[in-house]
């Protein structure tokens, strides 16, 4: 996998890749070498992303934050003149 930037992350994609790594090295027929560079792709991409879940994980606490101090907030009801 190319070294990407982080606004190129895509989660989706990053968890297919992953998958087919693990598919390929449970059928046992890729090479010492070959197994080795595919555990290690497949750290990176779960290292990704973890990444992205635990900042996925902050924004929904921001927004749960965010949208209890509304609820604190009294209403204000538009009136029609």
């Amino acid at each position: 996998m190319k070294k990407k930037n982080a606004s190129d992350f895509n989660f989706e994609s990053a968890l297919g890749e992953l998958e087919n790594i693990v598919k390929t090295m449970e059928q046992g027929e890729l090479t010492l070498e070959k197994s080795l560079s595919a555990y290690e792709e497949g750290i990176k991409l779960s290292k990704e992303c973890q990444k992205a879940l635990q900042i996925a994980e902050q924004r929904v606490m921001l927004i749960q934050e965010n949208d209890a101090e509304l609820v604190k907030t009294p209403f204000l009801e538009a009136t029609n003149d």
